[in-house]
């Protein structure tokens, strides 16, 4: 064992700001932590709080990590710093990995780990101090760890500590959290740290490259960011770090940079141990170390003086290809680009390439967003039902869940079993909340471990938790065989996981309904693959899946032996199917399917699977312009799978709906959206069919009923009466508002009608006279309130045209025959629009003010229209003249 490196503990710069946390820690429990990267805070303060250096009492204190690779980095350089080995005094936990011991007194665990825990054992028996660090990231599991543990303070041990640390984040509130309604809540403690400068370089592409979109990112984007890093390799000295969104942009970066004079790292949470050890530990040659976000903090790579910064994230959202909450790439936030850059001045001074100009950084977003304000909140639904809390509105979280995500997360968990309809969490769902797995994957861990044993449905899940590269195809089965033979980091990490759920199907997690498989039968053969070993999914009875949960209270179901499904395509099938019950596809032709949820979906060209009968489909995308979702994985299936596992979409009753322009009755049994059996209905229930007939008004308009030029007319009248007078006169220029009271005017008509042809039967003038105001008595003034004719000074009666839709009424008549007429005539106290005409019936002039017209215009259309129509008279005053309908000859007799 190696003596204390005393040295180096004193040389960490938050050493100055401990004594001032241990008090806040005495007087109050809890305390925010807030220093820069660099100073110490992930490794010297849990030592201080655990008594390891320092003089202090001997505490238990554990560290929660955002992610597996801080959580390695953390306890080997706090054992490095005590002279140990990890898994001394200093240990850590994460998924799938463990290294500690009985003398183990500072564990550093990852968030998911910790919130296992809780779950497990509420007061956290032997802890003393939790720290939070990079409290700042707002990851979902990191907030809901702080409200478990606010309220084990609260209810079981007020003498549990909580220190919420971070480089950059919302001291006040964290503090108002943290404080949990104390006044000014927890003390902040701020330590100072040492930093160089670091000098910006703006470094846009040359030309426009496409916003991301899901997890695509424009290949351009990713060549600009390697040139960059052959410009920044040139142009400065040192290792350079450049950040990058993901996996797959680390892997393409890196082959655009081939010989280069320096070594190629990459560095992500899911790389092995080796590869992260390498990157964090200092190197006699140059190195460009290719990260995601996970050396944004927590984390000291040594040597770096340059940073390269793509610019891009990933932040979670609901995964609508998989029904899961997934990563989306989106523009990094102008908090996340000062942490990279940080990284740029940790040990001296250095340079950001930042790959967008100046002028985009300040369209940037501030912050990242809070994890539970974007995110899919099943899991999270999930953890707080089993707490106790199903709608979280007891728990002290830094920001409220979003009620609508929130009522689809239950949605999602009810119909896996994993609560009940009235919220609390089931047996089941306990048990299903222990295996790191989102709901729905659970659900087909447990549901298909004892139809085709817990090997082969944790092998699949697996698959389906991390999917699986491209070129691995779009057929799970497949995929699944070569994940099995392969040697790529996938394949290698695809197993690790499968071990891991093997393990955790294996034990026991409360009442646990499973399919009800009779001996599987001969599946219809895929074209290419080998026929004979190919088998069904035999058919459970449909109540054993209604919601994947055997009764409301988890109950179990009867279950039959594990591996009574044999064959890859039945078995993937089955599990895939169990995941995602609402995408299990029917065919509709070759290579396109209509899912259980109405989207309709298609496989690709080149695709062994456009054939199959029925799909259990995986992953799908559709694109913004796209009418179907393309299937980027799944599995063959048969119908009675299909039945089993999305039961609880299954209904029979009549449909009586607008459908193609007519009334459609039929009674029909349904998966969803899937028909599975139609037969016509010869004697559909009247109630449904009006309703299918106003549909249709509704769709396709009123011009369905039968409109006579008097019933255009009548409501036309109606209309501007409406828009003048108001009052009881009805709106009936809208036909939402007149279908908004079809009772008032469409019966009995609308309830005896049964098809089209009976709508066009109706009278709509008619059917109008019963919204006219009798009551009142005003319907009697309809005539002289807006009258059909109006009188002029020759004698003829000329209709009014009450069409124009804000306008005036407008009267069209020949010129000569309003000779004499001074005032321009009025309909409800509104002056008509004259439209005056020649002769002949053309127009000729437009005015609303008569006199007017009589005094300026007339002049210049009677100097046009007197030599065109010399047979009619044109007196040089109109205002005195006889009206006439008759030409100059006629009026001499």
């Amino acid at each position: 064992m190696t003596a204390i490196r005393q040295a180096e503990l004193d040389a960490l710069p938050v050493r100055e700001a401990l004594p001032e946390l241990v008090s806040a820690l005495d007087g109050h429990g809890a305390a925010v932590l807030c220093a820069p990267p660099g100073t110490g805070k992930t490794t010297l303060v849990p030592l201080v709080l655990a008594g390891l250096v320092g003089g202090g009492p001997r505490r238990r204190v554990v560290v929660a990590e955002p992610r597996r690779i801080a959580a390695r980095a953390a306890a080997r350089r706090m054992a490095w710093l005590l002279g140990e080995q990890v898994g001394g005094s200093v240990g850590f936990t994460v998924r799938g990995e463990r290294v500690a011991g009985p003398g183990t007194v500072v564990e550093v665990v990852t968030t998911g780990v910790l919130l296992q825990r809780l779950q497990r054992d509420q007061e956290l028996s032997g802890v003393d101090v939790v720290i939070l660090d990079e409290c700042h990231e707002r990851h979902l599991d990191a907030d809901t760890v702080a409200a478990f543990l606010l309220d084990v303070r609260e209810t079981l041990r007020p003498e549990l500590r909580l220190v919420a640390a971070s480089a950059t984040t919302d001291a006040a509130g964290w503090a108002r959290v943290l404080g949990h309604g104390r006044p000014g809540g927890a003390p902040v403690v701020t330590a100072a740290g040492v930093s160089y400068p670091v000098e910006t370089v703006w470094a846009p592409p040359a030309r426009p490259v496409r916003p991301p979109h899901g997890m695509r990112v424009d290949p351009a984007q990713l060549t600009h960011v390697a040139s960059v890093v052959r410009r920044a390799l040139a142009e400065r000295s040192g290792d350079v770090l450049c950040f990058l969104p993901g996996v797959g942009e680390l892997a393409r970066v890196a082959g655009q940079l081939g010989g280069v004079d320096a070594e190629v790292l990459q560095i992500h949470g899911r790389a092995p141990a080796a590869v992260q050890d390498a990157a964090l530990a200092p190197s006699a040659h140059r190195r460009v170390i290719l990260a995601t976000a996970v050396a944004e903090s927590s984390l000291t790579v040594p040597g770096v003086r340059v940073v390269v910064d793509s610019g891009l994230a990933r932040e979670p959202r609901v995964d609508h290809a998989r029904g899961l909450g997934a990563l989306a790439t989106v523009r990094a936030s102008r908090a996340a680009g000062r942490q990279r850059a940080g990284r740029a001045g940790r040990e001296a001074p250095g340079a950001v390439y930042r790959c967008w100009s100046q002028a985009e950084d300040g369209r940037l977003p501030a912050f990242p967003s809070p994890e539970i304000r974007i995110a899919d909140l099943a899991q999270f639904a999930l953890q707080a039902a089993c707490w106790g809390d199903p709608d979280a509105a007891g728990l002290a979280l830094p920001d409220p869940p979003p009620a609508g995500a929130m009522a689809a997360a239950r949605e999602v968990l009810v119909a896996v079993g994993a609560v009940t309809p009235d919220g609390p969490a089931t047996p089941r769902g306990v048990g299903m909340s222990r295996l790191g797995l989102h709901p729905r994957l659970a659900r087909a861990l447990l549901d298909g471990a004892a139809a085709v044993g817990p090997r082969r449905a944790a092998e699949l899940v697996a698959l389906l938790s991390e999917e699986p590269p491209r070129e691995y195809g779009d057929d799970l089965a497949a995929a699944w065989r070569r994940a099995r033979a392969g040697g790529d980091a996938y394949a290698t990490r695809w197993r690790a996981e499968a071990t891991r759920l093997r393990r955790s199907a294996a034990t026991p997690a409360g009442p646990s309904p499973t399919p009800t498989l009779p001996e599987p039968e001969a599946a219809a053969p895929l074209p290419g693959r080998e026929a004979a070993s190919r088998r069904a999914v035999g058919a459970p009875a449909p109540d054993l899946l209604a919601s994947g949960a055997g009764g409301a209270d988890g109950s179990a179901a009867p279950a039959t032996a594990a591996g009574a499904v044999s064959g890859d395509d039945a078995a993937a099938g089955l599990v895939a199917a169990l995941a995602f019950p609402e995408r299990v596809a029917k065919a509709k032709g070759e290579g396109a399917f209509l899912m259980a949820s109405g989207t309709a979906a298609e496989l690709g060209d080149g695709s062994r699977l456009r054939s199959a009968p029925w799909l259990a489909v995986a992953v799908a995308d559709r694109g913004p312009h796209s009418a179907s979702a393309r299937v980027r994985l799944g599995a063959v299936l048969d119908e009675d799978t299909a039945r089993a596992a999305a039961a609880h979409l299954l209904a029979s009753g009549d449909e009586v709906r607008w459908e193609d322009g007519d009334v459609a009755a039929r009674a029909t049994h349904r998966l969803g959206a899937i028909a599975l059996a139609v037969r016509p209905l010869k004697n559909p229930d009247p109630a449904l069919v009006r309703a299918a007939l106003l549909e249709g008004l509704r769709s396709d308009g009123l011009g369905l009923l039968r409109w006579t030029p008097d019933a255009r007319a009548l409501r036309a009248r109606l209309g501007f009466l409406h828009r003048t007078l108001g009052g009881a006169w009805p709106d009936v220029a809208d036909d939402g508002a007149l279908l908004a009271r079809a009772d008032d005017w469409l019966e009995p008509e609308l309830s005896r009608a049964r098809r089209r042809a009976d709508l066009a039967r109706i009278d709509a003038g008619q059917a109008l006279n019963r919204l006219l105001p009798w009551a009142t008595g005003e319907a009697a003034r309809l005539d002289e309130l807006a009258p059909e004719r109006i009188e002029v000074p020759s004698g003829s009666r000329i209709r009014l045209d009450y069409s124009a839709e804000h306008g005036q009424p407008v009267l069209a008549v020949k010129l000569q025959e309003l000779f004499g007429l001074a005032e321009t005539p009025r309909v409800a106290g509104v002056p008509v629009l004259v439209h005056l005409l020649s002769p002949a019936g053309r127009p000729a002039a437009v005015t609303a003010d008569l006199a007017s017209f009589w005094q300026g215009g007339y002049l210049a259309v009677r100097a046009e229209l007197r030599g065109r129509y010399p047979k009619h008279p044109w007196p040089q005053d109109p205002a005195t003249a006889e009206p006439t309908r008759h030409t100059n000859a006629r009026l001499r007799r």
